[in-house]
């Protein structure tokens, strides 16, 4: 986002000295020779600096301040006030001006005073994306044993030195969270900030709210100026999961973002300039909401400069063992026991499984299990009932069960999955309350 200056000075060549000094400073800055027209500047855009004679033609520089911080309270006001004029100086600061210089003025004080003013301008922006930032894990790596991640990760590393928006698609649990990540700390914006949102979360005017800030009375309850994530997460990226659900209204102002690199609070009247990348994720059928109008073309083209599909975790059996190992690890020191690792039948069961929350559910599983095992290794009775029952679709001949096992054990996944309550597990089982007893009395 650039740093925007706005000088109103009547001295031409006062004006001219400053100018050229503040863009030799790499600021964005503009000059005007009096103060009415710094007005009209200020309400048509946004700067972040404004400097300003106390005494000009058309409207003095105590008046300027005073009309600017009701328009732009954002704006910080540095005053130039004549020579020895202490009391212009005090009113100025009770009036809101941030700082300001005697003339004749040292130039350099004025650039320190500037500088000043953009270090905190960005130290409090950084400070927000920071409350995120700072509890990510940056060193992240990721599980690819099988063909189709490995494809995935030669895919990233080939995009590492760009700055084009990815889009993620695949099924809810595959990842996509965790690949956007590595997509943001593979890239040169590995220091800048990286910031998510779940876009079927909020609503409309929520998410709009969250996405673009809003302004000081823009919609009740709004009692203040808020940043959105675009603009905090400028110079980074912002990952927008669930893109789908987004309404084609606010799509097409995200569009605007991705094609302008500019946009508008809520409530906003100044264009806020910004440079981000922007990483989506579905779980949808895109193609199929832009054919029923559900979701813009053109923003999916903007998006989809790169798409990375992630297969669910059925089609890659060969992750589950290393994803298993790297769960057990990853949620041991969390409840302080002994487990080195998994029996060859628990792991058997977990290959069979088919995994519908994917590597969620696998994580869920896993972590479930360290809690359950009273031993050293993982054992299929420390694993849910429902993932066991899916044995029967690899029969071997000296794994056969009787069907008076499989009912029972089918039983008693049913009245785990209604945590225990043996009266519903009868009703949906159709059968009577001493039947369902009858299966479990040997439990």
């Amino acid at each position: 986002m650039a740093f925007k200056v706005l000088i109103a000075e009547d001295e031409e060549i006062t004006r001219k000295h400053l100018l050229r000094a503040l863009q030799n400073e790499g600021y964005e800055v503009e000059g005007t020779g009096n103060g009415l027209d710094a007005l009209e500047k200020v309400e048509k855009d946004s700067y972040d600096v404004l400097i300003a004679d106390i005494k000009m033609p058309g409207m003095d520089g105590i008046e300027l301040l005073s009309r600017v911080k009701k328009i732009a309270p954002e704006t910080e006001v540095i005053v130039i006030t004549g020579f020895g004029s202490i009391n212009s100086a005090v009113e100025a600061m009770k009036k809101g001006a941030s700082d300001y210089v005697p003339k004749p003025f040292d130039l350099d004080e004025l650039i320190l005073k500037v500088n000043k003013v953009y270090d905190q301008r960005i130290l409090k922006r950084e400070n927000i994306a920071l409350k995120t930032f700072l509890n990510i894990q940056k060193d992240i790596s990721i599980i690819a044993e099988s063909e189709s991640m490995k494809n995935i990760i030669e895919i990233i590393q080939s995009i590492q030195d760009s700055d084009c928006s990815v889009l993620l698609t695949g099924e809810s649990g595959v990842g996509k969270n965790l690949l956007a990540k590595i997509i943001h700390f593979s890239s040169p914006r590995k220091d800048k900030p990286f910031l998510s949102i779940n876009c079927a979360t909020f609503t409309e005017e929520l998410l709009a709210s969250e996405l673009f800030g809003h302004e000081k009375g823009a919609f009740t309850g709004a009692v203040a100026q808020k940043q959105g994530l675009i603009e905090i997460a400028d110079t980074g990226s912002l990952f927008l999961d669930e893109i789908a659900e987004m309404s084609p209204g606010l799509q097409a102002k995200l569009l605007k973002v991705i094609e302008e690199k500019e946009f508008f609070r809520v409530g906003g009247t100044k264009p806020i300039r910004v440079d981000v990348r922007f990483i989506a994720a579905t779980n949808q059928n895109i193609a199929g909401m832009i054919a029923s109008g559900r979701f813009r073309r053109d923003l999916y083209y903007r998006l989809n400069v790169m798409e990375i599909y992630i297969p669910p975790l059925r089609e890659r059996k060969s992750d589950i063992e290393p994803l298993s190992r790297f769960f057990l690890k990853k949620h041991l020191p969390d409840y302080r026991k002994n487990i080195t690792g998994f029996t060859k039948e628990a792991m058997e069961i977990l290959k069979n499984y088919s995994f519908p929350g994917n590597v969620r559910e696998l994580e869920n599983i896993i972590e479930r299990a360290i809690i359950l095992e009273k031993g050293s290794l993982i054992t299929p009775d420390s694993l849910p009932q429902t993932i066991k029952m899916f044995q029967i679709e690899t029969l071997e001949p000296d794994k056969i069960k009787p069907v008076e096992e499989l009912v029972k054990e089918y039983v008693r996944s049913v009245v785990e999955l209604l945590g225990g309550n043996k009266a519903e597990a009868a009703r949906l089982l159709g059968i009577s309350r001493t039947s369902l007893w009858r299966m479990l009395k040997n439990e």
